[in-house]
């Protein structure tokens, strides 16, 4: 499809500075809720590392320069399913599920952090730590409802995840699972011309779901296993897709859709075939930092993404500390 740019929009990006301590704080309250399992990543907590390659289409220059998506690579990725719990029952509808890619080598590296919903549950720190705060368990386990329902009344909009997931069935494979990368990227392609997009990983075998009914007698590992049969069977496919943005698309909100974002003009930027499970360790031993994208590929404007890295770094530094001391 047709991916001349236009002039691209105006962002006015945050001059206030950047906080030191919510990232660890958004940290300390994710493993909170969590019941501090020791070891694990704060979110996300379950998951397995796999490999595969990446080839490029031929319209991938018409919208971003990036080595990382115009050139065939390795790549390294991780499946997970949402929570700080590495015992979370794959399920449990109420969770995300999550593809981190790293795609490209040497110098061209880009790593992204897709999920199974097109939005954040908060557009700034200070609304995702309260958002986490109104959500601390009490004495009995289980977070005060009416903290809950006064914090969403109040932020109704840090409910557009949780509604976006409930009005959807249960995913049933890691590999028919449409993924979003939430963020608005700007791009800069062949010739120079600048846009936003919003990245997608598409199935191309189509989605797998369960209905509820289903999902009560799957067990509680079954997302993994069905990984380990696609594996021994050809592998998981997808396409990465880049959404295209209009003038005037909120790209400084990450709980808010672009209009008619599901339908608007997008391209192919290449395919995605996983190929093998691989030993955690190289998932383990550091993080997909978002921020590292090769050029072509910017950092999105908002606040989330700006606080990602740091928090990343915290959570990392927690759980080498954890596991050196078991």
């Amino acid at each position: 499809m047709d991916a001349t740019p236009h002039t691209p929009p105006v962002v006015q990006v945050s001059t206030a500075a950047p906080s030191a301590t919510l990232p660890a704080e958004i940290v300390a309250a994710l493993k909170t809720n969590a019941g501090n399992p020791p070891g694990v990543r704060a979110s996300f907590a379950k998951g397995q590392c796999v490999t595969g390659t990446y080839t490029p289409s031929d319209k991938a220059a018409t919208v971003t320069r990036s080595r990382s998506f115009t050139h065939p690579s390795k790549v390294l990725g991780r499946f997970s399913v949402g929570g700080g719990s590495p015992k979370v029952a794959d399920s449990n509808r109420t969770v995300l599920r999550g593809f981190s890619l790293r795609i490209g080598q040497g110098p061209d590296v880009s790593n992204v952090l897709f999920e199974n919903a097109p939005v954040h549950f908060a557009k700034s720190q200070a609304q995702m730590l309260a958002f986490l705060e109104a959500r601390t368990p009490g004495p009995d386990g289980k977070p005060d409802p009416a903290k809950v329902k006064a914090f969403s009344d109040a932020n109704p909009e840090t409910l557009n995840q949780a509604h976006y997931v409930a009005a959807h069935p249960v995913p049933g494979s890691f590999a028919g699972i449409t993924y979003f990368a939430v963020h608005a990227f700007p791009a800069t392609n062949a010739k120079g011309a600048h846009r936003f997009v919003k990245l997608q990983i598409v199935p191309i075998d189509g989605p797998v779901t369960l209905s509820d009914e289903d999902a009560k007698h799957k067990p509680d590992d079954f997302l993994f296993q069905d990984l380990n049969e696609r594996l021994a069977h050809g592998g998981l496919r997808f396409k990465i897709v880049a959404i295209l943005d209009r003038a005037g698309d909120p790209v400084m909100d990450v709980t808010t859709r672009w209009p008619d974002e599901d339908s608007r003009e997008s391209v192919t930027l290449g395919t995605v075939h996983i190929q093998a499970q691989s030993d955690n360790a190289p998932c383990d031993a550091t993080i997909f930092n978002p921020a590292t994208l090769a050029d072509g590929i910017g950092a999105p404007p908002d606040e989330i993404f700006a606080a990602r890295s740091t928090a990343y770094a915290v959570s990392l530094a927690r759980r080498q500390s954890e596991n050196a001391k078991r």
